[in-house]
């Protein structure tokens, strides 16, 4: 597998990598090579104690209250003039037809 490593360097003798999308898997070293280094130890001591399962979460529906604004979706969709007005609101904000 592979995995992305983010190497800053803090001073001449002082680098941090992370590993990308691992928390709290960061370690320091006195050159980049060797930062690097630790960084896929700590990883692969990480991996070999640990396995990545899936899991399914039920969120609550979302309501009203959440977002307000989902009353208004959909209010325009059996309306035959809907279309029409776009077309000319498109045309204004493109400064093509002004408001009379």
């Amino acid at each position: 597998m592979q995995y992305q490593v983010l190497v800053q360097n803090q001073s001449k003798q002082h680098y941090i990598a992370s590993v990308v999308g691992i928390p709290n898997l960061t370690v320091e070293g006195t050159t980049e090579e060797e930062a690097i280094s630790k960084a896929k130890l700590a990883l692969e001591t990480q991996l070999s104690n640990s396995k990545f399962v899936t899991i399914e979460v039920n969120a609550p529906p979302l309501t009203q209250e959440i977002t307000p604004q989902y009353k208004y979706a959909g209010i325009f969709a059996s309306d035959s003039t809907f279309d029409d007005f776009t077309e000319k609101l498109a045309l204004i904000r493109k400064g093509k037809m002004l408001i009379v």
